[in-house]
């Protein structure tokens, strides 16, 4: 006699591709409880599969981890082209949105830390994340020069650092159980964009 298949197996064919729903779980399971602690077989588990079929997509959790890292990073960048579609002739109105976007997140119940960095500290210098995720803090990083040059600030570059270190130490603030201070980073920047010295438009 056959054996009967799984029920989550047989109900497969109703839920997103395997690759996707194992995306999504390692990426909840990743942010929630960190890279190392959650094995393949949990991932596995909670994406209603199996080992077999995780390692058919993915040939070994390191590799699922740089696409983890590859998703995150995109989902980030695509905040700059949205700001820029929505704002392409307007660099105020672009910058006041970018900071709608940081209180967004920092006010957030479920922030708890930029999933990057998080994974980043866990992580061996020489994983392939390390560089998916370093050249996207660094393309972070250019976006916040660009917008600050094209907003006429007279040292975008210095004012890029400032911002970039507020906002990934208030991250990193949440991370570690401190939300107030993160509350207040949001004022804080604004105030430090409102004093940073301007040439006319």
């Amino acid at each position: 006699m056959v054996q009967t298949r799984r029920k989550t197996d047989a109900a497969e064919g109703a839920l997103p591709p395997p690759r996707e729903r194992i995306l999504t779980v390692a990426r909840e399971l990743f942010y929630r409880h960190g890279v190392h602690a959650v094995g393949v077989e949990l991932i596995a588990e909670a994406a209603q599969t199996n080992k077999m079929t995780l390692y058919r997509h993915f040939k070994a959790k390191d590799e699922l981890v740089v696409e983890y890292a590859r998703g995150l990073a995109a989902e980030g960048d695509a905040v700059w082209e949205r700001l820029a579609a929505a704002y392409p002739d307007s660099p105020e109105k672009r910058l006041a949105a970018w900071v709608d976007h940081v209180e967004e997140i920092l006010t957030s119940q479920f922030e708890r830390g930029c999933a990057l960095a998080n994974a980043a500290v866990e992580l061996q210098p020489d994983h392939p994340a390390r560089a998916v995720i370093e050249d996207y803090k660094q393309r972070k990083r250019e976006h916040l020069v660009r917008l600050f040059a094209d907003s006429h600030y007279r040292n975008p570059e210095l004012l890029a650092d400032e911002v970039f270190l507020l906002f990934e130490g208030a991250r990193i603030s949440i991370q570690c159980g401190g939300r107030g201070p993160a509350l207040r980073a949001v004022q804080m920047l604004r105030d430090l964009l409102a004093g940073a010295a301007r040439d006319p438009a």
